[in-house]
């Protein structure tokens, strides 16, 4: 069960190793300027492997649970699946429900645990491979594997992690054949929730220090970007790097031909950025087409 880019990596290591009877996704969405619908990406690899696909609107319907007992698992891997599983269908599976999980539970429980933990400054993260509950991310873990978060952005580290708990996934579902898995209970005391990201999380003010701001743009997706206000121009924020010169807090310099602006601590280049109705364009090139003036300003964008 999944559904985004990172469920892929857990989908072929499953089908290399192990006999998929099915693969269940969210439904279809509307995508792209046309608005067409678009299957998930578990739906397109799916379909390449020849693995039956189910896209039900709700995991609560009776027809539903019939059916995947049906099916008879012996467990059901669960990967950014974005659906609630009820306990009906959690006591199907004898060896129960296990999800790749990309945090060290029982920090960044939820939604969002790689954007908050990049948010968090967390030099570390990584993923557990668990067994569901009927908690949120609350169940035993039975593997951890550490990541170094470093400067990597939510795509980037999103990325690592997928690749990581595929192959953290085979080693315990090898455990659970051998009868050697051991689950650990998780420690609710020290749990944080990751909840979803706003376009206020990953805003942009004159008042933030540089290594928030980085933080900020590192931690932002297309659904919730980064964007400031420049010179009255709405202008989303998608890279950026340390200046080597200085700038007072909410002003502007153009240096080198690039846009550079100025935190409370510091300054930032900005190296990609896509201008209100355009398309991404080096910082650079947005510099030359906006003509800025020596003495413009950068606020936060409400």
């Amino acid at each position: 069960m999944g559904t985004p880019e990172f469920a892929l990596p857990s989908l072929r290591a499953l089908h290399s190793r192990h006999e998929v009877v099915a693969a269940y996704t969210q439904p279809d969405r509307p995508s792209g300027r046309g608005r067409a619908q678009r299957p998930s990406p578990v739906k397109e690899l799916a379909g390449e492997f020849g693995v039956p696909v189910r896209q039900p609107r709700t995991l609560r319907d009776a027809d539903e649970i019939a059916h995947l007992r049906a099916l008879a698992p012996d467990v059901v891997c669960v990967a950014a699946y974005g659906m609630i599983l009820p306990p009906e269908l959690l006591a199907i599976p004898p060896h129960g429900c296990i999800n790749v999980h990309a945090s060290l539970l029982p920090r960044y429980r939820g939604a969002a645990p790689v954007h908050r933990a990049i948010l968090s400054g967390e030099r570390v993260t990584g993923v557990s491979i668990m067994k569901m509950e009927e908690g949120l991310d609350t169940g035993p873990y039975a593997l951890q594997v550490e990541v170094p978060v470093g400067e990597s952005t939510v795509e980037e580290l999103t990325d690592t992690l997928s690749v990581i708990g595929a192959h953290a996934l085979l080693d315990v579902l090898e455990q659970v054949e051998n009868g050697t898995v051991a689950w650990t209970p998780q420690d609710d005391s020290v749990a944080t929730y990751a909840s979803k990201i706003t376009r206020d999380d990953v805003s942009l003010d004159p008042a933030m220090s540089v290594a928030e701001a980085m933080r900020r743009v590192r931690a932002s997706t297309r659904s919730a970007s980064t964007r400031i206000c420049l010179d009255g121009r709405t202008l989303t924020v998608l890279s950026v790097a340390p200046a080597d010169i200085a700038v007072e807090s909410g002003a502007v310099s153009v240096e080198a031909g690039q846009p550079v602006i100025g935190f409370a601590d510091g300054a930032l280049v900005l190296t990609e950025v896509r201008p209100e109705g355009r398309s991404l364009m080096e910082g650079s090139c947005f510099a030359r087409g906006a003509r800025l003036d020596a003495g413009c300003a950068w606020e936060r964008c409400e």
